[in-house]
């Protein structure tokens, strides 16, 4: 009979640092997990109803009601022309493309401008006028329809492009100081420095110097603002009476409304999609300028 004289050899017992690290990596798992499942989620409940869309909007009003989860047996391309001169989306696409093309134009020009004074520039009441468009942006919109109303109507510009692209740019403006205020106070000042000792003025410094270099913010800015102004219902349905001037929500609210006595369902999806391609084809082309803008101004 033989004796083992082998020394055992002993496990150290895990460290509580080494215990709470092995259950915080399960715990992030797990949060990982739970995160990752309702990003699917709400992904599908944006994609789901939009895909649904699309496909009806090119079936005939009967296989919208017999068959609506089914794709088309058949596809109908004449409900989007049929959408587009029958029921005048078209005139409501291009009154929206004018009102919103040159509202975006003015706010960024405006905002950038007040946005660099107010982050490059100290004077009396400077935290006042910002903190002013600041409040601007939790003020509800529809609080001020009635009064908004009355002074457009009194400056004579009630049913009038030039008004609606007025009060746009008045809308958009506080989101647009807000956010580039942030962004010219990341950009480094030393080459406005520069540029002012070799002669340059202060709009030259901005023009040529800021504003190129605050290009990412600008695109995230802008295209947040012609997404926002697209969607606008309540503005025009209060300053627009005209219907020949009604940008797209409104017609496709007139739209909407006129199934109650005829059923065109097909027209009315057709014209949803119409409104949508402008949005989904901004965001797809720019959500890449969109995240490295919002990046930069974060990281800088």
């Amino acid at each position: 009979m033989s004796i083992d004289t082998r020394t055992p050899v002993s496990v150290p017992p895990r460290s509580p640092a080494r215990r709470a690290q092995d259950g915080g990596s399960a715990g992030e798992r797990g949060l990982n997990a739970v995160s990752h499942g309702l990003l699917v989620v709400w992904v599908l409940l944006g994609v789901v109803p939009l895909l649904w869309a699309v496909l009806t909007s090119f079936k005939s009003d009967r296989e919208i009601f017999t068959s609506p989860w089914s794709p088309p047996t058949e596809w109908h391309f004449e409900n989007f022309v049929r959408a587009w001169t029958t029921a005048n989306i078209g005139r409501y696409f291009i009154n929206s493309a004018i009102v919103v093309c040159a509202a975006v134009v003015l706010v960024m020009l405006l905002g950038a401008m007040v946005a660099y004074v107010l982050a490059r520039y100290e004077f009396p009441g400077r935290n006042a006028i910002y903190y002013t468009f600041v409040a601007g942006m939790t003020f509800p919109i529809f609080l001020a329809l009635v009064p908004l109303f009355f002074v457009v109507q009194n400056l004579g510009m009630l049913g009038t492009y030039h008004g609606l692209i007025l009060v746009y740019t008045a809308y958009a403006l506080p989101f647009t100081v807000f956010f580039l205020t942030s962004f010219f106070r990341t950009l480094p000042g030393a080459l406005v420095e520069a540029a002012m000792l070799d002669g340059c003025s202060h709009s030259g410094a901005f023009f040529r110097i800021m504003l190129p270099l605050a290009r990412p913010g600008m695109i995230s800015v802008g295209i947040l603002n012609f997404l926002g102004l697209w969607n606008q219902f309540l503005l025009p349905l209060v300053l627009m009476p005209d219907q020949e001037r009604y940008v797209l929500s409104q017609g496709l609210a007139v739209l909407a409304a006129n199934q109650g006595y005829r059923s065109d369902w097909s027209a009315l999806f057709a014209g949803l999609v119409i409104a949508l391609l402008p949005v989904l084809a901004v965001y797809i082309a720019f959500q890449r300028r969109i995240q490295d803008g919002l990046a930069v101004g974060a990281l800088k």
